[in-house]
């Protein structure tokens, strides 16, 4: 039965109202202009990505460098005071090219097309009304950013993805959180258009209307479960469920156990194809003071790969909570198994707050597209493809004084596949400076 939006809407408000809380938030309102606030966050980012020293061709189309300077200003209104009460949320965002590859220009997705190259400078803004009952909140605006299992809108660039609708919010009962939406425009990282459509990212075929709704519940301190549902009209109905277990075993010391697991059926025009594809996922993780060990497997179980978001052609976001979706690649190849080993280093324990350290790698086997139709858009995996990832991962934030908060992230990632059907083997370095400030 398709997720429409009177059925999603009416799903969450249902939820949401059925609350003995009622007034709970929104009775604590001072005011439009007094609970407002003012936000900056400037980012510079350099990003190279070589394929070209492993692909044989000195000029790939792969090999993407591209160095920017972002800016994003959001300011959110309080809520007028009343039983129901009203707002704001505005939204100012800009990406400058400091340098646009040197014969690479546009091939990163960091800077904003123009072309055969990218624009020196581009801008965009967007905004909100929003309504707020209780502890319910519903938005209507093109500058919407939700994030969950089935739709992350990424912020891994000079500035977020975007998208346009409606989105309702809900956490009546304490633990509960709930959300909906139902959305009907994009704008990605490198875009100025917030009329663009949604995508499956490995597909590359698209949409005008995504709903979704679900939800995370904390049991206790220790437990949480999450279930969601969405629908990509004419591509695909996606479910997913999660439980994540931690074991205190001390002060010092913790067990944790994170499963995912999503199932993917093609709806309507079935645009990207048949789909028939269950992905799941097993963390478990020991925490032992500034450590973290972590061992990972992850299975896809479908002919097809496990797809997701993209808010542009070739554009990936991160509408993929499984354990080894990595830096270059998702292990997500069509009945691909994988299993990583991750180590979490947390440097305040050393008298060094701020700085962290994270290292992992991972490896996929038995990728199988040999029983791949042939007219479908997945239809580029070779049978019995394995590669390998390997990420480095290194983060300080400035603690106090003039510059508090500021950051400085350093990622490295290295991929090897033993054919190149379906990638390719690469390079990756990331340099992001961060400074957030706060107004009001």
């Amino acid at each position: 039965m398709p997720l429409s939006r009177n059925r999603v809407l009416a799903l969450a408000i249902a939820a949401a109202t059925g609350s003995p809380l009622v007034m709970a938030n929104q009775a604590d309102s001072k005011g439009f202009i007094e609970d407002g606030h003012l936000t900056f966050l400037a980012r510079n980012l350099f990003w190279d990505h070589n394929s070209s020293a492993h692909s044989g061709d000195p000029v790939n189309r792969s090999d993407k460098r591209e160095w920017g300077q972002g800016f994003r200003l959001d300011y959110g209104s309080g809520y007028t005071q009343g039983t129901v009460g009203f707002g704001i949320d505005l939204s100012a965002y800009a990406a400058i090219k400091l340098d646009g590859g040197r014969g690479y220009s546009g091939t990163a997705g960091v800077l904003v097309p123009e072309g055969d190259g990218t624009r020196d400078e581009a801008s965009s803004a967007g905004g909100a009304v929003k309504m707020r009952i209780s502890s319910t909140e519903l938005k209507y605006g093109n500058n919407l950013r939700p994030y969950n299992p089935v739709f992350a809108a990424a912020d891994a660039r000079l500035v977020p993805g975007t998208a346009t609708g409606l989105w309702l919010t809900s956490s009546e009962l304490e633990g509960l959180d709930l959300e909906a939406a139902h959305l009907t425009a994009a704008k990605d990282f490198n875009s100025t258009n917030s009329d663009d459509d949604f995508f499956a990212a490995y597909a590359g075929v698209s949409t005008d209307t995504v709903d979704f709704v679900g939800g995370n519940y904390a049991i206790n301190d220790q437990l949480s479960v999450s279930l969601y549902g969405s629908e990509y009209k004419d591509i695909w109905r996606q479910y997913y469920a999660n439980a994540n277990y931690t074991w205190p075993l001390s002060d010092t010391q913790s067990l944790n156990f994170d499963f995912n697991i999503y199932r993917t059926d093609d709806e309507g025009r079935k645009l990207a194809g048949e789909i028939d594809v269950t992905a799941w996922s097993l963390a478990a993780a020991y925490t032992i003071g500034a450590h973290t060990f972590k061992l990972t497997h992850q299975q896809i179980d479908g002919d097809q790969p496990f797809d997701y978001l993209g808010l542009g052609p070739g554009t990936f976001h991160d509408s993929i909570y499984l354990a080894n979706s990595s830096q270059l690649v998702d292990f997500n190849g069509p009945n691909e198994k994988s299993w990583g080993l991750f180590y979490n280093l947390d440097m305040a324990e050393f008298g060094v707050p701020g700085l962290t350290f994270h290292a992992r790698y991972i490896r996929g086997t038995d990728v199988d597209g040999s029983k791949m139709d042939p007219n479908s858009p997945y239809a580029y995996y070779a049978d019995g493809e394995d590669h390998w990832e390997r990420d480095i991962d290194v983060k300080y934030v400035v603690q106090a004084g003039p510059a508090k908060d500021l950051s400085v992230r350093l990622r490295h990632a290295t991929h090897r596949i033993g054919n190149d059907k379906s990638d390719v083997s690469a390079d990756q370095i990331r340099l992001i400076i961060e400074y957030p400030y706060e107004f009001f």
